[in-house]
């Protein structure tokens, strides 16, 4: 970290617009907007710049009896990758679902998240962590704000944001890479409060920053902070940004989210925790979110030094799933009054690296492996712990290398699933999209289309009231577009 870190995290800017689009297939016009006392990093003023939406088409009408829900957080409105949206487009036409509109982005992998008509936006550029929101439908900005980070990836990975941005009423919050914490007004961007969480509990930078979305549970703000020596979560106010609990002592921050859970009627948050240690140590925290009192810790971690905990737990009634890769697996693990701490199954029958599986019907489905030809769809008995099938689907695609058409074969890669209109919607680490039925006794592809073809397509897909938004996090390979923020229309009747 730079010298000038403390300093650059002092300022921050917000702006709006009141501005309407241009017209189909033109770039919108780049305005300077400045608000009095705007400060860049150097001093200097530094007018927030709009962001680049180019319009192509109006989206579909909704149909009359389609289902429709927000995507306000990461993992989506249930927090464990499913919706309830249906009437969604499962087969494609040539060329791919119509494309809506498309903004220019700079650098990270977080998702987006959907609220209503409004979609808000964690990227960055050039010096500036950047928050943008834009009209959900049309892409049009609304507001944005911006503030410096000087992080840099110890792997040379991308120095932007990796936490999705969690709206919670009329208030969003952002955990930056480099550790702020930024709570703003939905209306119009503005600043509520904000805290330096790695600077107040003096946490080193982990492997990749800081990856893990907060979660909103009640009037408290749960944040894996991972401070040496404890506290490893802390539940802040928030209204105010107050301290309300601290838990745990042991287990630095991980890359999984937390997640909302009912334990034998209780409310509790599950934290899958760890982070850069040498032995690496983590693991399953139970908290209850009222007190920070931990119900339940579960050492679970590889033995591998580099490694990290990246899916979130899953919660299947009294149990919690947890799976990680670098040649661990996977473990059920009791977490009711019951069957406390206890280990039902542990297996290795999916080693997620960082997409986070889908229980349904008591089948858990998963992408296991780490990479381009080493990672298949698999389905786990959530009762056994037995796999029950799996299954490596290939796509063949032309390309260029230097200069000259080759054929080449892609897989699912580091990729996502989702479940919604009762199907699974896979988004794989190259840019390509597919429909699978997935059950209990095999998988079978519905529909898939190309996209693009870009790297590191590793951002989770949205969807809200019929739309699809997906990241492009890397320049295309045959377009040379750069990296963009694609709605796409799923509308059907």
């Amino acid at each position: 970290m730079s010298k000038n870190r403390s300093h650059l995290r002092q300022k921050s800017v917000a702006s709006g617009w009141n501005s309407t689009l241009s017209a189909s297939h033109v770039f919108c016009v780049v305005l300077l907007t400045s608000l009095p006392g705007a400060v860049s990093a150097y001093g200097a003023i530094a007018p927030p710049i709009k962001p680049e939406v180019r319009t192509h088409t109006k989206p579909s009408p909704l149909s009359s009896d389609a289902v429709t829900a927000d995507w306000p957080r990461f993992l989506g409105p249930n927090h464990d990758g499913t919706t309830r949206e249906t009437k969604l487009l499962k087969k494609f036409p040539a060329g791919g679902p119509k494309l809506l509109w498309e903004m220019k982005t700079g650098e990270g992998y977080a998702a987006p998240s959907v609220v209503n008509d409004r979609l808000v936006f964690f990227h960055k550029v050039g010096e500036l962590a950047t928050v943008d929101c834009l009209n959900a439908q049309t892409g049009e900005p609304i507001w944005r704000f911006t503030y410096p980070s000087d992080y840099e990836d110890r792997y040379e990975f991308s120095p932007g944001p990796r936490c999705s941005p969690v709206i919670d009423g009329d208030r969003v919050y952002l955990f930056g890479v480099e550790g702020m914490l930024h709570c703003l007004r939905m209306k119009d961007g503005s600043l509520v409060w904000k805290r330096d969480i790695n600077g107040e509990y003096k946490v080193h930078q982990d492997f990749f920053g800081v990856v893990s979305t907060p979660l909103v549970d009640g009037d408290v703000l749960v944040v894996n902070v991972g401070a040496p020596g404890g506290p490893s979560v802390v539940g802040f106010d928030k209204y105010t940004g107050k301290v309300k609990w601290s838990a745990g002592d042991q287990w630095g921050p991980s890359c999984a989210s937390p997640v909302p859970a009912m334990i034998d009627g209780a409310r509790r948050v599950l934290v899958f925790a760890g982070g850069d240690s040498d032995p690496p140590t983590g693991g399953l925290l139970s908290i209850d979110p009222a007190t920070g009192n931990i119900d339940v810790r579960f050492p679970f971690r590889s033995k591998q030094y580099i490694s990290i905990n990246a899916a979130s737990p899953l919660a299947i009634g009294d149990t919690v799933f947890l799976t990680t890769s670098y040649r661990t697996g996977c473990v059920l693990v009791g977490v009711g009054k019951n069957n406390k701490g206890r280990v039902l199954w542990k297996s290795k029958a999916l080693r997620s690296h960082f997409a986070t599986p889908i229980d349904r019907d008591g089948v858990i489905y998963g992408l296991d492996g780490s990479g381009q030809g080493q990672t298949a769809m698999v389905a786990v008995d959530a009762t056994t712990g037995k796999q029950l099938w799996s299954f490596q689907p290939e796509w063949k695609r032309t390309v260029k290398q230097n200069g000259k058409p080759k054929e080449m074969t892609f897989s699912v890669g580091r990729g996502s699933l989702l479940l919604a209109d009762g199907d699974f919607l896979c988004q794989t680490e190259m840019g390509r999209l597919a429909w699978f039925d997935l059950s209990r006794s095999g998988a079978r592809e519905l529909a898939s289309t190309p996209l693009f073809f870009a790297k590191s397509t590793w951002t989770p897909p949205v969807i809200s009231r019929g739309l699809l938004y997906i990241c492009q996090n890397a320049p295309d390979r045959t377009s040379q577009t750069g990296p963009r923020l694609l709605c796409y229309d799923l509308r059907t009747r």
